[in-house]
């Protein structure tokens, strides 16, 4: 008894053979590793390209060729390389996943660098286009040795057999494609010719298409030029051909430690940050990937680049980059090469580089955030907007003691009037990365004395009235102070220039948040108003600032009348919400409204004590 159960353990024990449902697998290929039914010829010249370089390194003197012909819903690609014998045929074609530069019977894994293929999908992914695959290949290793044909269908079976010498008489592969159903259009001569283009213009070998030649060597940025113009101009229409317009100047991308050779395009026009850049990338000639979002840094998004790399990892679809130290490495090395470009802007061509940031100062801000020696380099030209117009922090610096900035662009329009006629230079940190810049400012100019400009602060700078007046219009701005008090806003009452300013709305972030909170309390319900009443802070209220120089609030400040002192008060906070260009809260807009109406009730009401049209009183 004992005897039997251990023999059935032992069976139950014993392997199994995965049973593997080719359409299913291709399903998986060409909607989700796969991006587009495209990367079928890529995956013919990567193996083409594969046995070449295979076999050159065995017989240096090898002819190295492919040559494809599209014909009527049919393909043949044939290369002169290493090819295939009957069992190299049975061990790599016919086993998903098992790679040639894996288990390679010739010992050319020590070469496996030069290889482009490092998954072992292959012919595999043909399987995305034609319903049949026919592969006719003679061993250069094996000279001795008949041509093998091995024949498969999308349902998951093949055929082997062997084939007489005429049937391939010289060394190499030979793969025929017949079309899917429906699937036709990838196997015409003209996308056939464009997507060999596309994918192979950079590959070592002689490549054709019928007689079209698909390979255009060397790349266009090592080629030999007449002169600096011409090259420039050929730079500038390889980026038209290949990314749709015309750089502002082109960066040369050269690390040799990496293996990397390539150019990087400048845009002519601003784009986002967040927009993520797509650059065209080539692994030993081969195009990678037209979309790789990784390869440089995040603050170099004004610039598209094409290169070509021997030591950048692929993907598993071989269509974008593994993310290693390798393309850590890379990134920055890239994102070297484009700060020196900047540099040597700035050290020898003003006009171009002012031409540059003019469109993208962004980026430029953006790298000098965390680049001492870039903010330091990029001080006279960075441009920033202040009270004394649009200037780089080097020359705002040498005309004011102190750098004074606000963080938002309404605080730096509710402050720039008063505070340039007041002597007081102000620079907007409210764009991005600018505060950011600002405050490093001290980190690369010693001596500066940087500070943020806030609401005290610039009440602080406004003269004050003499006590004596300011008890004397104590009735009018109580009756001011009560119709602005419902609106979390104090009224102050000063002396400064420019006289045409009435009255200047001041508050600060803190100010703002208690307004915020103070205004979901009155709308929540009982429950969320005690919880947001338990959060009330003692932040100062906003302030509306009375100009007591200016002739409109000297006449009216005269008036007794309550009621239109409150409709006058009502107008001048306002007006000068509006001069800050403040969003606008509901309560304000009403009250914008009430003000308004209030007008024209009061100047178009008639007084008893004035005749009539008839001369009667």
């Amino acid at each position: 008894m004992d005897s039997q159960t251990s023999q059935s353990s032992q069976a139950s024990q014993s392997p199994h053979t995965f049973q593997v449902d080719l359409r299913g697998l291709v399903d998986l290929l060409s909607h989700h590793l796969y991006s587009s039914p495209r990367v079928y010829l890529r995956e013919l010249l990567q193996n083409a390209v594969d046995a070449i370089t295979a076999r050159t390194a065995e017989q240096p003197d090898a002819p190295a060729r492919v040559r494809l012909y599209a014909e009527g819903g049919t393909l043949r690609v044939e290369d002169s390389g290493v090819g295939l014998t009957e069992a190299d045929v049975h061990n790599l074609l016919a086993t998903i996943g098992r790679s040639s530069k894996r288990s390679d019977p010739g010992g050319i894994q020590e070469a496996r660098s030069e290889f482009l293929g490092q998954f072992g999908i292959g012919l595999l992914a043909c399987f995305v286009v034609a319903e049949r695959i026919r592969v006719v290949s003679r061993s250069a290793r094996t000279p001795d040795a008949p041509p093998v044909e091995w024949t498969a269908t999308d349902d998951g079976s093949y055929t082997v057999r062997t084939l007489p010498g005429e049937a391939r008489p010289e060394p190499g592969t030979t793969v025929h494609l017949v079309a899917r159903p429906g699937a036709g259009e990838w196997l015409t001569e003209e996308r056939v010719l464009a997507l060999a283009r596309d994918f192979g213009s950079l590959l070592p070998y002689d490549v054709r298409v019928g007689d079209e030649a698909v390979t255009d060597l060397p790349a266009p940025w090592n080629r030999p030029y007449p002169s600096p113009a011409t090259r420039r101009v050929a730079l500038q229409r390889h980026c038209h051909d290949l990314f749709g317009f015309t750089p502002l100047d082109s960066i040369d991308l050269d690390v040799p430690l990496a293996g990397i050779r390539g150019v990087a395009y400048v845009l002519p026009s601003s784009v986002s940050p967040a927009q993520r850049a797509s650059h065209r990338v080539h692994l030993k000639g081969m195009l990678l990937t037209e979309r790789a979002e990784q390869l440089l840094p995040d603050w170099a998004f004004f610039v598209r680049c094409v290169l070509d790399t021997d030591s950048l990892r692929p993907t598993a679809s071989r269509e974008s980059l593994y993310e290693d130290e390798t393309l850590a490495a890379v990134r920055e090395a890239l994102g070297e090469r484009i700060r020196s470009w900047l540099t040597g802007l700035a050290a020898g061509d003003p006009e171009r580089l002012a031409a540059f940031l003019s469109v993208h100062h962004l980026g430029v801000k953006s790298l000098a955030r965390h680049d001492k020696e870039m903010l330091r380099t990029m001080l006279p030209w960075l441009p920033f907007e202040t009270t004394d117009g649009q200037l780089s922090l080097e020359e705002f610096a040498g005309r004011h003691p102190v750098v004074h900035f606000t963080r938002t662009v309404e605080e730096f329009r509710q402050v720039a009037p008063i505070a340039s006629a007041q002597g007081v230079g102000v620079v907007n940190g409210g764009y991005t990365y600018d505060s950011e810049l600002i405050e490093a400012l001290p980190s690369v100019r010693p001596g500066t004395a940087v500070s943020e400009l806030d609401a005290d602060t610039v009440t602080a700078h406004l003269d004050t009235v003499d006590p004596a007046e300011e008890l004397a219009l104590a009735g009018f701005l109580g009756a001011a102070r009560a119709k602005l008090d419902p609106l979390g806003c104090d009224v102050v009452l000063r002396a400064f220039h420019p006289l045409s300013v009435p009255a200047l709305h001041l508050d600060d972030r803190a100010a703002r948040h208690e307004q915020a909170r103070a205004d979901a309390e009155e709308q929540a319900d009982d429950l969320w108003a005690g919880i947001l009443g338990s959060l009330r802070g003692s932040a100062p209220r906003a302030r509306l600032v009375l100009n007591h120089l200016n002739p409109l609030i000297r006449k009216i400040s005269s008036l007794d009348d309550p009621e239109l002192i409150g409709t006058a008060t009502e107008s001048l906070y306002g007006q000068a919400l509006l001069m800050a260009q403040r969003p606008l809260r509901p309560a304000d807009s009403a009250l914008l409204n009430r003000a308004f109406i209030g007008l024209l009730e009061w100047a178009t009401h008639s007084d008893p004590t004035e005749p009539t049209e008839d001369g009667r009183r």
